[in-house]
């Protein structure tokens, strides 16, 4: 019993850490020298896959030589499965409820995911790499810090919306 809730421990603090790690290497890295794979998300298309899904690809090879280097160290294995947990939810939360990427439309009209599905919106209401707010994937801050910031980064930096967002951070 004591085992399993070490794993399970190790399972939970490693998805939070993931959420972290997620929200740096999208601010940082995503918005910065990695935006050659990652503009292919911001711009519209009509393709089911795009330059961004590498990162994906990337992520998965991570996982699974964590879950190798696992087979010697079982505490590796379990932070593997939290990493394997953490895209998942990403998958779900991110690719399915935000955009909408799998065949039914689902958008949540109350509650922490309808919050989450606006935080990702204004997220990318942006023309651009420069200016957006909201960096995670499964942690949606607080809506109207949110557009007050958009409003000040528009402002500041002169951005360019997308149509299709303006009435999201309009007042």
């Amino acid at each position: 019993m004591v085992s399993f809730l070490i794993a399970l421990g190790i399972v939970i603090t490693t998805i939070a850490a993931m959420e972290l790690f997620a929200w740096w290497a999208h601010k940082y890295v995503m918005h910065g020298w990695g935006w050659n794979w990652h503009r292919s998300h911001h711009e519209p298309h009509e393709e089911a896959f795009e330059k961004n899904d590498l990162y994906a690809v990337v992520f998965a090879c991570v996982a699974m030589f964590l879950f190798w280097v696992g087979t010697a160290y079982w505490a590796v294995w379990w932070i593997a499965v939290g990493v394997t947990a953490y895209g998942a939810l990403y998958f779900i939360a991110h690719d399915g409820l935000v955009h909408h990427r799998w065949p039914f439309r689902y958008v949540p009209k109350t509650g922490y995911l309808k919050r989450l599905y606006q935080a990702h919106r204004l997220h990318h209401a942006v023309k651009g790499k420069e200016g957006c707010v909201s960096f995670g994937f499964l942690w949606a801050p607080n809506l109207d810090r949110l557009k007050a910031q958009l409003r000040r980064n528009r402002e500041e930096q002169h951005l360019e919306l997308y149509e299709s967002e303006r009435e999201a951070v309009a007042e």
